[in-house]
């Protein structure tokens, strides 16, 4: 079993990787591979509403200036997916955004070819908005009828300054369980 984790933050070495990285421990602890992908700070394009992947149905979307394709690519493969974001201005990040709307179309174009791998959403936070980033990617795993693992709160944590999220105990914990939980649920669905 597989899990990537897709870091939309532009800091490769800031709080949303820490966060992925802790749940990584816990599901390589339960002998699951996992890979992490930086996407933030890379220029990626929205969507541009062509619905050619609808016309195509090859699994990529038509835009091929960019590296969301073998994001894609990686999503189809893996059997859990992590998204990643710092709060922007109380949403994800312009990389994330990208993502969910040309993975999404692709997905859905593509005869639902995300549904039931296992998805979660982490979240760096400054101070507020964090649920709504939460939120949406959250939102991107249920219309893909991904199966989604909770954790003892919402799968956010407090920090600035990159590893500032490493002192908020709370948050820390919740990306450990539900690293825990991510890896029960996936030996559970391929029982």
């Amino acid at each position: 079993m597989k899990v990537i984790g897709i870091n939309g933050s532009p800091r490769p070495n800031g709080n949303t990787d820490l966060l992925l990285k802790t749940v990584f421990a816990e599901l390589n602890n339960e002998g699951i591979e996992t890979e992490l992908i930086q996407l933030g700070g890379n220029a990626v394009r929205g969507c541009l509403a062509c619905g050619r992947c609808f016309e195509m149905k090859n699994g990529r979307c038509v835009i091929e200036t960019d590296m969301i394709n073998k994001v894609i690519a990686k999503m189809l493969e893996a059997d859990g997916i992590l998204i990643g974001s710092p709060t922007y201005f109380a949403n994800v990040t312009a990389e994330i955004k990208a993502l969910i709307d040309r993975a999404g179309y692709v997905a859905i174009a593509n005869g639902r070819s995300l549904k039931r791998k296992v998805g979660a959403a982490v979240v760096a936070v400054r101070r507020a908005g964090s649920t709504d980033a939460f939120d949406a990617i959250n939102k991107f795993f249920f219309i893909q009828e991904m199966i989604v693992p909770g954790s003892v709160y919402w799968n956010l944590a407090v920090g600035r300054e990159a590893g500032a999220a490493a002192a908020d105990e709370e948050g820390m914990n919740t990306m450990r369980v539900l690293g825990q939980n991510m890896a029960w649920l996936m030996k559970k669905l391929q029982a």
